[in-house]
């Protein structure tokens, strides 16, 4: 039998993107032209795209938006998790008292 060595786990490797195809100047370079056309009229002026992913992964589950429905935030759920760990750890004292003592 094997014994695992729970002092000496490996870490997770972290993830390291680099992009390949990314030139800052040239980013630079065609925002400011995009400016300088919008200024002289060459360009209609359009809202700057903002991507809108926050909050987007609690509107495709249903029981979390629900959850923000009620009103529930981060405090509700860490009392409402202690109040069932509690009424775990009473249980099981309760059997340990009643059936194994």
């Amino acid at each position: 039998m094997a014994i695992l060595p729970f002092y000496n786990l490996r870490k997770p490797r972290k993830f390291d993107h680099k992009p390949i195809y990314y030139d800052p100047r040239k980013e630079a370079l065609q925002e400011r032209i995009r400016k300088v056309e919008i200024e002289m009229g060459v360009r209609q002026e359009t809202e700057d795209y903002k991507p809108s992913i926050k909050g987007t992964f609690i509107e495709g589950t249903s029981h979390l938006r629900k959850s923000r429905a009620r009103g529930d935030d981060s405090r509700t759920r860490e009392s409402k998790n202690m109040r069932l760990l509690l009424i775990i750890a009473i249980l099981a004292a309760a059997f340990w008292f009643f059936f194994i003592k």
